[in-house]
């Protein structure tokens, strides 16, 4: 709730592991709510979650250390450098501090000759790619990626179609994304969210995208 306006009503989503699921919707439609929730970021007023067989927010502590999330802000510590962001966010996921471990996570981005360069001197899309490291150290099975694509170059963006390609057979993802095109083709299924309610789910294996981007365009109206 947002003083007396209900931000996501009545939504049951399953995962599966293995699914991809893509959230769509016109802005305002409740989608990075829903995302944050599941991030176990945001607590719901009402109605259940469930992460890994573990209730949230009671144990959500238990349910994080599965979680990946990443927005289009990268939730990334300006003042820090690129090396000190991972040290501090492999203490929280409980991963080694290993130089190694660390300095392929920097490497896989293109950012270990950056690595002792405060975060405060990169470019938004250098800021988004540590985002990336950050999301990959600790091997999480459920990526929540909320307009994650948002503000990446061709480069980022290979980047993280290549953290999805290597995710392992059980593991999920969760989409928002305002770029249709890309939610079909990388979920299993795409969910339309408006006013904060679902109002159509379907499945991308063999959707007629121009007949569904025409359909989206009415629903979101």
């Amino acid at each position: 709730m947002f003083g007396s306006r209900k931000a996501v009503a009545g939504v049951d989503l399953v995962l599966p592991p293995g699914r991809r699921v893509g959230i769509v919707g016109p802005n305002g439609a409740g989608k990075s709510t829903l995302v944050r929730m599941l991030a176990t970021l945001t607590i719901p007023d009402h109605g259940t979650l469930e992460l890994f067989g573990h209730s949230c927010p009671r144990d959500a502590n238990r349910a994080r250390g599965r979680l990946g999330y990443l927005a289009h802000d990268p939730l990334v510590y300006l003042d820090l450098t690129a090396w000190q962001n991972l040290e501090l966010f492999a203490d929280l996921y409980g991963v080694t501090r290993d130089r190694d471990v660390i300095a392929a996570a920097l490497d896989r981005v293109g950012l270990l000759a950056r690595g002792l360069d405060p975060v405060r001197s990169f470019s938004r899309g250098m800021a988004q790619r540590l985002g990336i490291a950050r999301l990959t150290l600790h091997s999480p099975r459920l990526l929540i990626l909320d307009e994650a694509y948002a503000g990446l170059d061709a480069a980022g963006t290979a980047l993280l179609d290549g953290v999805l390609d290597a995710l392992p057979a059980d593991g999920g993802v969760v989409l928002v994304t305002h770029e249709i095109e890309r939610a079909i083709a990388l979920t299993d299924q795409v969910v339309v969210v408006r006013a904060g309610r679902v109002v159509e789910t379907v499945e991308t294996a063999g959707l007629d995208s121009a007949q569904f981007l025409a359909r989206y365009r009415e629903m979101a109206g």
